[in-house]
């Protein structure tokens, strides 16, 4: 099992990363809270990873807290819940709002969530209330923001984010396109991200 890698940022494009470590390009697939985190190209970057095999792939996947990698291990336990769903629900929320959803048996708000149906929201709530007992996960810190796109890079970056949790590219451009106010500037794509999942979830 590889449980972290270290080495230097050379692509990036949501979700997935190319690392370099001594000569060795990683595939690295993260959730957009860690995505929202990363460095700016050819610096330094160290995640906590778990690696998935196949019968026809092997597939990595980083976490920028070890509390993150912790909830994704926990979900992939689920029927029904593989990795990429997984990931999605981490991109759409944070370990500890996915925690606090358990908590407070808030299938509503996990139900609007790419790929959570009512069954399946049901069955993360029931199937992760007694593993989150215990929960040890700690507070993410909040990083240093790295430069983000902006203008129409930056929302093509958000549309396929967006496209990456599950969303429609139908979907996605609405859902940025709605908080795209004519005559103003438009925002980075983390925020752009970001009031595009808060609405949906809070509609």
């Amino acid at each position: 099992m590889i449980g972290r890698i270290r080495g230097t940022l050379l692509e990036k494009q949501a979700p997935q990363l190319l690392i370099d470590v001594q000569g060795i390009g990683y595939e690295v697939q993260v959730s957009l809270n860690t995505f929202f985190n990363l460095p700016e190209l050819n610096q330094p970057l160290s995640l906590h990873t778990h690696l998935v095999v196949r019968e026809d792939a092997q597939l990595l996947y980083g976490f920028g807290e070890d509390s993150e990698r912790q909830l994704f291990r926990e979900l992939i336990k689920i029927s029904g819940v593989g990795p990429k769903l997984a990931l999605a629900i981490l991109s759409g929320m944070s370990a500890h709002e996915f925690v606090s959803c358990v908590q407070n048996n808030d299938s509503a708000t996990l139900v609007r969530l790419p790929g959570v149906g009512k069954k399946t929201a049901e069955r993360l709530l029931v199937e992760m209330r007694d593993r989150l007992d215990n929960w040890s996960g700690t507070p993410d810190a909040g990083g240093a923001i790295p430069q983000q796109a902006t203008g129409k890079a930056g929302i093509l970056e958000a549309e396929h984010a967006l496209i990456s949790l599950g969303y429609k590219p139908q979907e996605a451009t609405r859902m940025v396109g709605a908080h795209l106010i004519k005559g103003e500037d438009t925002p980075p794509s983390e925020e752009l991200i970001r009031l595009a999942l808060k609405s949906v979830v809070k509609s």
